[in-house]
């Protein structure tokens, strides 16, 4: 039950840390000054919808995401949502491309070796199918986690930051909302496709409360750091090199990998999510529609990481609020449809 568990959890995480969290570039997006509520709101709401999807996916034991979608959104939105979360997914792992370009570029290389290089990884893991990402996910995610709040601790001792001195106001609560409906979108596609592989509820909660607790304590030391470097972030594509600034260079290396595998795992994820749907009408291996899809977004890497995160995921996280206003509610609504 518990290695189980820990392995949804994990593959939770991974969906969720990419090139984007990972770099501090989409935490300071949404949150930054006045952020301590949204950012435990954000672990309330992150826990109770992955608790959802994977009931839904458990119940029905679904090998992709569409029929855990009609349940979440009804049937007349099924249509609308399975097109943009394929867009979704799209876009995103073209992001994770392109941050892997541009974690190259922070050791003054050209993006495009750090992107070839992201290409081969994935269709190499996808020739060993779901159960490579699985195992990746395991051993690469608590070497990042652990990774990540090492250096953020360090930087919070070494500036002798106080971790709790932003609770006077906090105006920003509803940025909690966006941000929590940004990273939902592609936890159905990815949740959905492991329904069949779920065998007890207790995996679930393990999964989802783990999850959201470590996502939670990361995001609100990471945020915390960056509000200290805020006049920096603006003139680095990655912000978490501007806290790892004045360290020795070896731990801009260290980091440097990890932040790529962090891209990785999500790139990965989103990837299953594609190929899992687009294996639902056309029967080929995963490996062969994974070269197909990537050679198609490889050109889309050239508007560069931050950009394209600046403009795609705020439009994501307001277009996805319905979606979380269902995952939040469905409890409620599920115990009035069964008692009508």
């Amino acid at each position: 039950m518990w290695s189980a568990g820990l392995k949804w959890m994990f593959l939770i995480i991974g969906t969720t840390i990419g090139a984007g969290y990972a770099s501090g570039r989409e935490l300071w997006q949404f949150f930054g000054h006045e952020s301590g509520l949204a950012i435990v709101l954000f672990v309330l709401f992150f826990s109770i919808s992955c608790g959802v999807i994977l009931q839904i996916s458990y119940k029905q034991q679904s090998s992709y995401y569409l029929p855990v979608l009609r349940e979440i959104v009804g049937k007349r939105l099924t249509g609308f949502y399975d097109v943009m979360i394929f867009v979704y997914l799209f876009t995103t792992t073209v992001v994770m491309i392109a941050g892997s370009g541009a974690t190259g570029q922070a050791f003054h290389l050209s993006q495009w070796p750090g992107i070839v290089i992201m290409v081969v990884a994935l269709i190499v893991l996808f020739i060993r199918g779901i159960n490579g990402l699985l195992v990746i996910n395991q051993l690469i995610l608590p070497l990042l986690i652990g990774g990540l709040l090492f250096v953020l601790l360090l930087f919070t001792a070494d500036q002798e930051l106080a971790l709790f001195s932003h609770w006077d106001e906090q105006r920003n609560w509803t940025a909690a909302f966006p941000f929590t409906a940004l990273n939902i979108l592609p936890l159905i596609a990815v949740l959905g496709a492991i329904g069949n592989k779920v065998k007890s509820k207790q995996e679930i909660w393990i999964a989802c409360l783990g999850s959201g607790l470590i996502l939670g304590i990361v995001s609100y030391v990471y945020n915390n750091s960056l509000i200290q470097i805020a006049d920096e972030v603006i003139l680095y594509e990655i912000p978490l090199f501007a806290i790892l600034r004045d360290y020795p260079f070896e731990m801009l290396i260290f980091m440097g990998i990890l932040l790529w595998f962090a891209i990785f795992t999500t790139a990965a994820s989103g990837m299953l999510g594609i190929v899992t749907r687009i294996q639902q009408h056309v029967k080929q291996p995963l490996s062969l529609i994974v070269m197909v899809t990537l050679a198609t977004m490889v050109p889309l890497t050239t508007f560069g990481f931050s950009t394209l995160i600046a403009y795609i995921y705020p439009v994501y996280g307001i277009l996805n609020l319905y979606v979380l206003t269902r995952l939040l509610l469905y409890p409620v609504w599920y115990k009035l449809e069964r008692r009508s």
